[in-house]
C-alpha cells in the first residue's frame, strides 16, 4: 500500500493557525502510523516539534510564506498601508510561486494539499493535479475587503486570493467564522482546542509566583508596554501575571515569563485564574476549552473583531477593557469586574481534531 503524504501549509500570522494546524496534524499522525506530512510555513520549527514530539521522521517542515497576514504594529494595532506594500510583492511574485510549488508537489508525490489559510497552494495543488482542502475561521479577501475605500489597488489582492481559494475542494470551516462563500463547499468542524493540564506547583518552583494570588495570563505576542505601564501593573501586588515568551519583562516583582519548550501554551492558560488578550480564534478557543474567563480590548482596522466579540459572548465569562487602558497598564478594574461577570449560558463541542484528520485521510 502506498506511504500517503499530505503536503500542509500553515500562515505564519500569529501562533493561533499553528498551533490549531498541530492538533490537526497531532490527531492525523496518531491514528496513520505510515502517513507522512511536509508542512511549510514561516513559523519556528521549533514550536511545531515541541507540539508534534512523537512523530520521529515522519514530519518534514520547509520554510515558506504564502501570503502576508496583516502587519501588525503590535498585537492589536495592524499597519494597513505596510499589509497592502507586502501583499502586492506578493503578488507579483504569484505565479512564479504557483509554478514552483506545483513542481515540488509532483516531485514529492503529494496525496493531498491541506492549507490554513494561504491561497497560493491551492493554486499549485491544481496546477499539479492533487486535490486541496482550505482549513480556516476567515480567509483573506474577506478581512482585506474593507481596506479597498482606502485604496483601490487592494482589488487585485483581493481577487487573487479569491481565485486561489476557489480551486478548494473542500473548506473545513472552523467555529467562530463568517460565511466563507469563495469556497465552493465546506464541512463545519467542531472545536478544535484541547483542555490543557494546571501546572500550578512546577510554575510556583521556576518562578517564585505567590500561588495564593490571582494567576493572570497576558496572551499577546508583542504588547508595548512602556515602564509607566510596567509600574501600575506591578502596584497590582495581589495579582500575579504571567507571559509566554518572547513576550516578558524580565525583573518585575509580579510578572514572570514563561517558556513554550518548557511549558505548553494551554498548560500556561489552564493554570491561570484569567485571560487578557485581544480576541482572536486561538485564544477565544482555548479560553472555551480550558472554560477560562476572558478581559479583552478591542482590535482596530480588523473585520473579525466584531465576530469574535459576539461569539466570545456567547461561551466565555467576560469583560471589555478599551485598549487605551490596557496600553497604561490600567487593568485593576476590569479584573475585578470580570469576578462577578455572569457565566455564559452557552458550550461549544469538540473532537474537530479528529473529525478534520478523518475528512483530510478520506480525501487523500
Amino acid at each position: 500500500m502506498k506511504k500517503r503524504h499530505i503536503a500542509y501549509y500553515v500562515t505564519a500570522h500569529g501562533y493561533g493557525h499553528g498551533v490549531r494546524s498541530c492538533d490537526i496534524l497531532g490527531a492525523l499522525l496518531a491514528a496513520h502510523p505510515a502517513l507522512k506530512v511536509t508542512v511549510t510555513t514561516d513559523l519556528p520549527e521549533r514550536f511545531l516539534r515541541s507540539r508534534l514530539p512523537f512523530v520521529d521522521g515522519r514530519l518534514a517542515v520547509r520554510p515558506g510564506a504564502f501570503d502576508v497576514g496583516m502587519v501588525q504594529k503590535d498585537s492589536i494595532r495592524v499597519d494597513v498601508d505596510a499589509t497592502l506594500d507586502e501583499a502586492l510583492e506578493l503578488l507579483a511574485e504569484r505565479e512564479q510561486l504557483i509554478d514552483y510549488e506545483a513542481e515540488m508537489l509532483r516531485g514529492e508525490g503529494a496525496d493531498l494539499v491541506v492549507a490554513d489559510v494561504p491561497a497560493i497552494p491551492l493554486e499549485a495543488a491544481a496546477e499539479a493535479g492533487v486535490p486541496a482542502v482550505a482549513v480556516g475561521n476567515f480567509s483573506w479577501d474577506w478581512i482585506y475587503a474593507p481596506f479597498v475605500a482606502r485604496d483601490p489597488r487592494w482589488r487585485d489582492v483581493i481577487r487573487a486570493f479569491a481565485d486561489g481559494y476557489r480551486q478548494a475542494k473542500l473548506l473545513l470551516k472552523l467555529p467562530f467564522s463568517p460565511e466563507m462563500a469563495v469556497f465552493p463547499q465546506h464541512v463545519d468542524v467542531p472545536l478544535l482546542a484541547q483542555p490543557g493540564r494546571a501546572r500550578r506547583v512546577e510554575i510556583v518552583r521556576w518562578t517564585g509566583a505567590d500561588p495564593g494570588k490571582r494567576w493572570v495570563l497576558l496572551s499577546f505576542t508583542t504588547l508595548a508596554w512602556d515602564e509607566t505601564a510596567l509600574r501600575a501593573v506591578e502596584r497590582l501586588d495581589d495579582v500575579e501575571f504571567f507571559t509566554v515568551k518572547p513576550l516578558d519583562w524580565p525583573g518585575r516583582k509580579n510578572v514572570h515569563g514563561l517558556d513554550r519548550a518548557t511549558i505548553k501554551f494551554s498548560d500556561v492558560l489552564a493554570s491561570c485564574d484569567v485571560v487578557v488578550t485581544k480576541p482572536g480564534y486561538g485564544i477565544l478557543s482555548d479560553c472555551v476549552a480550558n472554560a477560562k474567563p476572558i478581559v479583552y480590548a478591542e482590535r482596530e482596522d480588523f473585520i473579525e473583531y466584531p465576530l469574535l466579540e459576539r461569539e466570545l459572548k456567547r461561551y466565555l465569562k467576560n469583560v471589555h477593557v478599551p485598549a487605551a487602558d490596557l496600553y497604561a497598564g490600567r487593568l485593576s478594574r476590569a479584573l475585578a469586574a470580570i469576578e462577578t461577570a455572569p457565566q455564559p449560558r452557552e458550550t461549544l463541542p469538540g473532537g474537530g481534531a479528529e473529525k478534520a484528520a478523518e475528512i483530510l485521510m478520506g480525501l487523500a
